[in-house]
């Protein structure tokens, strides 16, 4: 974390808004997010954090002992670890920083499992050394197996060290290695043969003026060295953007991912500044998209009225009624009077078309895209129904209308007459690491529990159906086009 003589300042906000503000997603520094018995966990500088029970909705509540800054948490096998720093980063006690590493069964402080052991020291910077000890993150080698931390400010460099995974320790005779400059609060991730060192670069903690973003760059070897899309040295200050300021929010840092299924990844960080909370600090997720071997971030799926259209072939998901024409003057076209004034021919109405449509369930089908009112969906999230990881769910229904989509005890696709707010008419909508999203509804009818197979499916062309997902067929994915 950068500092600035702001941050005692900002650091007690943050952590008094974690615990005063139940039901809010008030956190600096998190971690990657952790699941635990079906709850999620994310950790925060201070030794608080938050959880959700559903990935949409966080209050305060997660513990962990120590104190300190910016910590991160991995599962191995069927414990937790976690490392954080303690000092350092200009926090009482200038740079001379400790890294620290424990353990716990479970993450839920009301478990009779919930224990952390005695903290291990693992790092640790002087302060008059080129590198301050804090911001530390884990990565467990999917190749290898072998685990790894990062660590540093930009006070000095960023660290790599190697510790012992079934221990937590520093193995024996290892040699932190320098990696980057120019950035804090990096991450380390693996993905398709790259390793990708995520990190924060820009000042922190002055709010609604605070600079961070993040940057990447990538390598075949773990210990670098970690390029940029130009091939730029992150320990020359190189580093592609992920993640900058948008959406009324700025300061985006502390980078964690989280794999949902393939295909399907979201990032988090905190913001340093919610514009509509305040100014407060929040945690925010995104979808994670993978652009020609990059991560970027994707954007809130906010909702709208849209065209949903079919990856397989570009075709429309549409209710199934007869196509009305729209009245135009004709001319041929080797007769044409370009002498007369051009006319603008208006769009097809709602009320142009509705009265001749069937009163009661009307079946869905994939055509050609014509503008059509059948065509465009309203894309609406219903608050009250909860979500997942980083988004809500949404009711889509005809535009202009309450005729919503359904889905039907045999997996089957229909729109009916009117929204009631049925678990099998709200729709889990996500966008997936190639930019085109899956649609699947929340519940099966005659199904227990939440679905999270079914997805919206174009089995031929024309089409619909619930299918399990494929992150591999573009029978499975879908393009929403904005219309208004």
């Amino acid at each position: 974390m950068k500092r600035s003589v702001l941050f005692i300042m900002a650091l007690c906000l943050c952590v008094l808004c974690a615990k005063a503000q139940t039901g809010n997603p008030y956190i600096h520094d998190p971690s990657t997010i952790a699941e635990c018995d079906g709850k999620y966990y994310t950790f925060g500088t201070g030794g608080g954090g938050l959880i959700s029970d559903d990935g949409w909705s966080w209050h305060s509540g997660a513990e962990r002992p120590g104190g300190g800054a910016a910590p991160d948490v991995l599962k191995i096998g069927d414990r937790y670890l976690i490392i954080y720093g303690a000092t350092g980063g200009g926090l009482f006690g200038g740079h001379n920083g400790r890294i620290l590493t424990m353990w716990n069964k479970t993450l839920d402080p009301t478990s009779p499992d919930f224990h952390f052991s005695k903290p291990i020291e693992v790092a640790s910077s002087d302060g008059m050394e080129d590198c301050d000890a804090i911001d530390p993150s884990l990565l467990l080698d999917p190749t290898t197996g072998r685990l790894w931390a990062t660590y540093g400010t930009y006070f000095g460099s960023i660290r790599l060290i190697e510790l012992d995974p079934k221990t937590g320790e520093r193995v024996k005779g290892n040699v932190e290695k320098d990696i980057a400059i120019d950035c804090e609060a990096t991450d380390l991730i693996w993905h398709d043969g790259w390793y990708y060192l995520l990190g924060t670069h820009g000042t922190c903690c002055d709010g609604v003026n605070s600079t961070y973003n993040i940057v990447v760059g990538r390598s075949r070897s773990v210990e670098g060295p970690y390029l940029d899309n130009i091939g730029r040295d992150m320990l020359n200050g190189g580093g592609r953007m992920v993640i900058a300021a948008g959406d009324r929010l700025c300061g985006p840092g502390h980078f964690g991912r989280t794999v949902i299924d393939e295909g399907v990844e979201v990032m988090s960080c905190h913001f340093e500044a919610d514009f509509e909370r305040s100014g407060r600090s929040v945690l925010g997720i995104r979808p994670l998209l993978w652009r020609n071997g990059w991560p970027v971030a994707g954007q809130r799926f906010k909702g709208g009225v849209y065209e949903i259209e079919s990856e397989r072939r570009g075709y429309s998901l549409e209710l199934a009624v007869d196509f009305v024409r729209i009245p135009q003057e004709r001319e041929r076209f080797w007769q044409m009077d370009t002498t007369k004034p051009l006319q603008s021919i208006p769009d097809q109405s709602l009320a142009d078309v509705a009265q001749t449509w069937p009163a009661g369930a009307v079946p869905v089908r994939c055509s050609d895209y014509m503008f059509r009112p059948h065509q465009h969906w309203a894309i609406t999230p219903v608050a009250e129904a909860g979500g997942y990881l980083g988004g809500p769910y949404f009711k889509i229904v005809i535009a202009g209308t309450e005729r919503a989509l359904t889905a039907t005890a045999d997996k089957e696709l229909t729109v009916i007459p009117e929204f009631s707010g049925a678990d099998e008419q709200l729709w889990r909508i996500e966008q997936l690491t190639d930019g085109t999203f899956r649609i699947m509804p929340k519940r099966i009818p005659g199904q227990q529990g939440l679905n999270t197979h079914y997805v919206l499916y174009s089995v031929a062309d024309s089409t619909p159906t619930l299918a399990e997902y494929d992150y591999s067929s573009d029978n499975a994915k879908w393009n929403l086009r904005f219309i208004k």
